[in-house]
C-alpha cells in the first residue's frame, strides 16, 4: 500500500510565479525512488499563515493523506512561519523528526542552528517541516526517510508492537 502525501511550498515569490519552486518536486522526486509513497497533492502559498493553515487543514480533515510535508518559511526571516502556522493546527508534536534532521544537518553546516522546523500530528496524518533549500530538503528528507513508513503505520492504527 502507498501512503498517501502532499508537497506543501511555502514562498512569496514562489506563489507569485516569480519564482521556481525546485523544493516541492526534489522532496517528490526522493520520495518516489522511496516506493512507498505517492504524492497526491503539491501546492504553493504564501508566507502567509492563513493560507498554510488552510492547506494543511484541508489536507488533514479530508483524511486522505497519511504525511504532507511542508518546504520554507522554516528559518528567522519575519515571514517565515512555517513552524507557527503548523503548530496551530496540529493535535500533537512529533519533536523527534525535526531534532533528528536539525542533528544531522548540524554535521553539514552551522546553519542548521536556524532552523525552526517542526513536526506533528493533526488526525491520522503526520506533518513535517523541510528547509526551503532543494539540497537542505532532500538531505532532510534522508534523515526521516527510514522513520517514515513504521511511523505512519502506527498512525493509521497499527496494534503491533514497535520492535527495532
Amino acid at each position: 500500500m502507498l501512503l498517501r502525501t502532499a508537497i506543501l511550498t511555502i514562498s512569496d515569490r514562489g506563489s507569485k510565479g516569480e519564482r521556481q519552486d525546485l523544493s516541492g518536486p526534489a522532496l517528490r522526486e526522493r520520495l518516489g525512488e522511496a516506493e512507498a509513497f505517492i504524492v497526491v497533492d503539491e501546492r504553493i502559498v504564501s508566507d502567509e499563515p492563513d493560507e498554510i493553515k488552510a492547506a494543511l487543514t484541508n489536507w488533514c480533515d479530508s483524511g486522505s493523506m497519511a504525511l504532507i510535508l511542508t518546504t520554507g518559511g522554516t528559518g528567522f526571516s519575519p515571514r517565515d512561519l512555517a513552524p507557527e502556522a503548523t503548530m496551530a493546527v496540529v493535535d500533537r508534536p512529533a519533536p523527534g523528526f525535526a531534532e533528528a534532521m536539525r542533528l544531522e544537518s548540524l554535521k553539514i553546516t552551522p546553519h542548521a542552528m536556524i532552523s525552526r522546523a517542526v513536526a506533528g500530528i493533526r488526525g491520522s496524518t503526520l506533518i513535517i517541516n523541510f528547509p526551503g533549500s532543494p539540497k537542505a530538503a532532500r538531505e532532510c528528507l534522508e534523515v526521516v526517510l527510514p522513520a517514515l513508513p513504521h511511523a505512519l503505520e502506527k498512525l493509521a492504527g497499527d496494534p503491533s508492537d514497535c520492535g527495532s
